[in-house]
């Protein structure tokens, strides 16, 4: 079992996803920019294998337009030698990377137009994957996407989608139960089409079910993922604001619904990303609650 938290580390004084406004583009900046934010990032990640997090998701904005056609640099060819550094620091500390492209990836639009955008998106992020080395079990985590008011037609466009992908997009592609369109059900169905994995996010499935307790839908999701191909199922872990909308996540790891869920969690083994907003902070104190209890290597001083 691994712990980690998305894209920002506010205990460094660097960024791993600086960028530029489209109007400023040219080829020097986004060789700076990316110059800087590979950096940042293996600066990120010394630290969390310091701190024994070794589960992290990757900002999407280490190439500045990196899916846009404007951006014609050669970043593969230029920062080669530094992916794969990247990579091999990641395979050497037992890590597991993942990134989760924005909102604007819809593969289930209408629009033929945000589908191609959207799938040049994935494209980009799978080959900063592939630049580092890195197997299929390090992934690109996506929503179904948006309902348009048919959910059997929305569902039926995913799945037409996904079938025209890049065999690299697709080995890489999991989706994440949502918590207003798309539940644990319905993200099922779509894995019985394509046989695509779940991506579990237990505070969604608090918002959106369909009466699964948790252990029950902890394991749906995890039998989705095969060992060699996929790797052990990878997570999202947060719980409500107090006194916010719903569905808005807490600001800081409440330990008592934390130790909650690992009842649910039982003996699954799950590698666990906490959207939770005080980011290593929160991640450092459960992986601490993880490795008193017996569930991770015991941390060295």
């Amino acid at each position: 079992m691994r712990i980690g938290y998305p894209c920002v580390n506010e205990s460094l004084d660097c960024t791993s996803t600086s960028t530029f406004r489209l109007a400023s583009y040219s080829d020097e900046r986004v060789e700076l920019a990316v110059a800087n934010n590979l950096a940042c990032l293996q600066r990120i990640l010394v630290w969390n294998v310091s701190q024994h997090l070794l589960f992290f998701r990757i900002g999407s904005g280490i190439v500045p337009f990196g899916s846009h056609p404007v951006n014609t640099f050669p970043w593969q060819t230029r920062f080669a030698e530094e992916f794969r550094s990247v990579g091999d620091y990641i395979k050497a500390n037992g890590m597991r990377v993942s990134f989760h492209p924005d909102q604007f990836v819809v593969l289930n639009s209408p629009d033929a137009g945000i589908v191609e955008r959207s799938i040049q998106e994935l494209v980009y992020q799978g080959s900063m994957l592939d630049l580092m080395g890195l197997d299929s079990t390090h992934k690109l985590q996506i929503h179904v996407g948006g309902l348009y008011g048919d959910r059997e037609l929305a569902i039926s466009r995913f799945i037409a989608t996904y079938h025209t992908l890049p065999e690299a997009v697709r080995a890489r592609l999991v989706i994440e139960n949502d918590d207003r369109l798309f539940s644990l059900q319905d993200c099922l169905r779509v894995h019985s089409a394509v046989g695509i994995s779940i991506l579990f996010d237990n505070f969604h499935h608090e918002c959106l079910n369909n009466g699964e307790p948790m252990s029950e839908a902890l394991r749906m999701a995890a039998a989705t993922w095969h060992p060699t191909r996929d790797g052990i199922m990878m997570m999202d872990y947060s719980s409500q604001a107090p006194g916010e909308r719903r569905g808005k996540h807490t600001a800081s790891l409440v330990e008592e619904l934390f130790q909650g869920f690992l009842q649910e969690l039982g003996d699954l083994d799950v590698d666990i990303m906490l959207e939770i907003k005080d980011k290593e902070a929160s991640a450092g104190r459960a992986c601490l609650m993880l490795r008193d209890l017996g569930r991770i290597v015991a941390l060295t001083a």
